[in-house]
């Protein structure tokens, strides 16, 4: 059967910006939230996270509200509530907790905003990144996923000499993991696609000239 012209021209016109759009980028068309967008139920909130606590049958006393640096929050008829280290849920437990005295059978819901997570979550990207900063820690993140989101390497970064410090525990002596960047991003070289854990910083250091 031939091919119907109207079909073809409908066709180029639909995927021709599409494609354009993408080239001129360099990245693919988003197709829909990424995963680090939404924390995961077992997320540990932390300073700078913003908070929506809704209180059924309550508007008066759903808020949206920071956690402010020393980790509490403050809500109508309670204030200083610990909020840093706990999971969406326990907090709401405890907001309700807290309500009994003012209202009858509270049903609180917590759901975070915006998110950073406690220092210990968090995932550093240090150096010569387009964008160094701190990623909360999710399950599944790795070296690139890390590298994606810091925008990429400096025109000045040596990716080959990057690495990784972790420290499996507080007092324990850090460990110096190699991660060849330029390799991965370069070559696809996916052994370099290193799996990270919470508290590592991942350093990129300068080319020499």
């Amino acid at each position: 059967m031939a091919p119907n012209p109207f079909r073809t021209r409908f066709a180029c016109a639909v995927l021709l910006p599409l494609l354009a759009g993408a080239c001129s980028t360099g990245q693919p068309a988003a197709t829909g939230p990424s995963a680090s967008s939404t924390p995961s139920s077992n997320y540990l909130i932390g300073p700078g996270d913003n908070l929506q606590v809704f209180v059924y049958r309550a508007p008066e006393l759903s808020v949206e509200v920071p956690v402010r640096p020393d980790g509490r929050i403050s809500i109508p008829l309670v204030t200083d509530i610990d909020a840093v280290g706990r999971t969406p849920v326990e907090l709401g437990k405890q907001i309700e907790q807290r309500l009994r005295q003012y209202v009858r059978e509270p049903n609180v819901t917590v759901i975070v905003r915006s998110f950073v997570g406690p220092t210990s979550r968090q995932i550093r990207i240090v150096g010569e990144a387009a964008t160094p900063r701190s990623i909360p820690y999710r399950d599944g993140l790795t070296v690139l996923d890390v590298i994606i989101e810091g925008g990429g390497l400096t025109r000045y970064a040596s990716g080959n000499r990057a690495r990784i410090v972790r420290r499996e525990r507080e007092n324990d002596p850090q460990q110096i993991i190699p991660v060849r960047l330029s390799d991965l991003l370069r070559d696809g070289d996916v052994t370099q696609d290193v799996a990270l854990r919470p508290g590592d910083t991942l350093v990129i250091p300068q080319g020499w000239f």
